[in-house]
């Protein structure tokens, strides 16, 4: 039987994060790594030298090599990376938040869709194996509670925290509670930089399930945790280390369960899933739409926030 064709993947941006899309593109049985691009020659030619491939001296010129491109550049640089790239006929992963304002995004969406192309963008923790436990077994959320700390680092501060980290649990509390939003309430403080470090936002949805997310940049430790309460079941989850444990209530018993997780490593199964669904046409887990609604939800949040500075 002949060997499935590889896919021509590349990688813009290949600092912190992408130089592991890179990584992992070279790894891949059904990818071929065709090259990179990055605004520091050096650095694009330091990666291409690990892992065996090119450097491109311009976007454009990369997304002719390839089919499919990882876009890991900051933030606020996705659209104007996104769009030629589209235009050029290439199925791109986004790296989350898909851009810094709705207008854009939705550019991007429909661009993907006038030419035919798969946009999946980058919510890495729907790729975590115990979030994909808890995507099966919750079925009626009524409360969850989501905590998001990390030690500050200039890395990302191009955004505020909601964007940076907060839009994590916002893409997962809207795929849990698959509810339209009735209201948002969202604190937030400037410490270590322009925009806001530390964030509490409360969600409640429509139809009554209600999410309470706090995030952190500026802590001492890291720390990613979510709590789920439903009638007859509470979940706890370390997403961070990938376990937990789930109680039921059966009758008058309390029956403690500890969460068959197989760990792996998140970011290798989005990318294999991103190659799939290029390959068969299907929709990503986390298509442009999704990664819009987070965005917007992310916008009002640093929007409340913003307000009260």
């Amino acid at each position: 039987m002949d060997s499935v064709e590889k896919i021509t993947c590349g990688v813009v941006g290949v600092g912190y994060l992408g130089q592991h899309h890179a990584r992992i593109y070279s790894e891949l049985e059904n990818a071929e790594l065709v090259g990179v691009c990055d605004a520091s020659p050096e650095r694009a030619r330091e990666i291409a030298e690990k892992y065996g491939c090119r450097v491109f001296g311009s976007v454009e010129e990369l997304g002719r090599a390839c089919r499919a491109v990882s876009v890991a550049v900051p933030t606020d640089r996705h659209a104007e990376t996104a769009i030629p790239l589209l235009g050029l006929g290439c199925d791109l992963l986004i790296e989350k938040p898909i851009c810094t304002n709705v207008e854009d995004a939705e550019l991007i969406a429909k661009t993907a869709r006038d030419n035919g192309l798969i946009v999946q963008v980058g919510h890495i923790e729907h790729f975590n194996p115990a979030v994909e436990f808890m995507e099966k077994h919750v079925k009626c959320p009524r409360f969850i509670t989501a905590d998001r700390l990390a030690p500050f680092g200039v890395r990302g501060t191009e955004v505020g925290v909601v964007l940076d980290l907060m839009i994590h649990d916002i893409g997962v509390v809207l795929k849990l509670a698959n509810s339209e939003i009735e209201r948002i309430e969202a604190v937030g403080v400037r410490v270590l930089s322009p925009r806001e470090d530390i964030a509490n936002a409360r969600i409640v949805f429509k139809n009554k399930c209600v999410a309470n997310l706090n995030v952190s940049r500026v802590s001492l430790k890291k720390l990613r945790e979510i709590r789920i309460f439903q009638p007859g079941a509470y979940m706890s989850l370390d997403l961070m280390n990938q376990k937990g444990h789930l109680i039921r209530v059966n009758g008058k018993d309390i029956i403690p369960e500890e969460v068959p997780i197989e760990k792996h490593e998140p970011l290798k199964f989005e990318l294999m899933s991103f190659l799939n669904c290029i390959r068969h046409k299907e929709n990503p887990k986390v298509d442009a739409f999704l990664g819009t609604r987070a965005l917007e939800v992310a916008l009002e949040i640093t929007r409340q926030i913003s307000a009260l500075q």
